[in-house]
């Protein structure tokens, strides 16, 4: 059952990151009438906050978009920096919402940078723990290094989970600042509208994925358990 459960979920994975590729590579050929590129688009956005403090840089890579709290920097990918396409607006539209957040003092996003240096220390060591785990029950029928690396991975697991609201807040912000601000056409807001959706879904499935994971382990734990009763 557990290994169905992660059969489908690594299935629906796939499906949404083709979905999401053959998505952006649609909506980089719808260009923008403003004529903008998505390093400008990011530039405009975050001065119209009221942000000056943020510096958008390029970044080396395919889908490396990010927000960095710590450095203070807007990382857009080459395309998307030098792009002027719906997908280039709505790629950084959404990682300044993430500035507008960290501006903002947004909850969810305080909760999650306050989980991540617990996060990755927890990531680091789960597998193995898991794996040590897993071979100790097997020769001696010891659960207590199995049960601390399911209370790690449910660490990861939070932080998956908490992601959610913070990716999907942005991309609100984003679409409300690329409509009001009149900045896209309606065919453009589309676009961005879809290439968003389609990202958001991609952190949905990886969610999924944890929560599945976990249930795996869980279950392997409580059968452990029931079996030394």
């Amino acid at each position: 059952m557990g290994l169905l459960l992660m059969g489908i979920i690594m299935l629906a994975s796939w499906l949404v990151g083709w979905q999401l590729k053959n998505k952006f590579e649609k909506y980089s050929k719808v260009h923008l009438r403003n004529g903008m590129s998505g390093a400008e688009i990011a530039t405009k956005m975050l001065h119209d906050h009221g942000i000056y403090d943020v510096k958008v840089i390029s970044t080396p890579g395919r889908l490396t978009d990010h927000y960095n709290p710590m450095d203070k920097t807007v990382n857009l990918s080459e395309a998307v920096y030098n792009q002027r396409n719906a997908a280039a607006a709505a790629v950084a539209a959404h990682e300044v919402g993430h500035a507008v957040q960290h501006a903002t003092a947004y909850s969810w996003l305080t909760m999650r940078s306050k989980l991540v240096p617990v996060v990755n220390i927890a990531s680091n060591l789960v597998q193995w723990v898991l794996i040590g785990g897993i071979v100790l029950i097997q020769l001696y029928n010891n659960t207590t290094v199995l049960l601390i690396g399911v209370v790690l991975f449910a660490l990861t697991t939070v932080f998956s989970i908490v992601t959610l609201p913070v990716e999907y807040d942005a991309s609100n912000r984003a679409l409300k600042w690329l409509e009001t601000k009149n900045m896209v056409t309606r065919e453009e807001l589309s676009g961005a509208k879809d290439s968003l959706k389609w990202a958001a879904r991609t952190y949905v499935v990886a969610a999924l994925a944890s929560i599945g994971t976990l249930l795996y382990y869980v279950m392997i734990l409580i059968g452990a358990r029931s079996s030394n009763d």
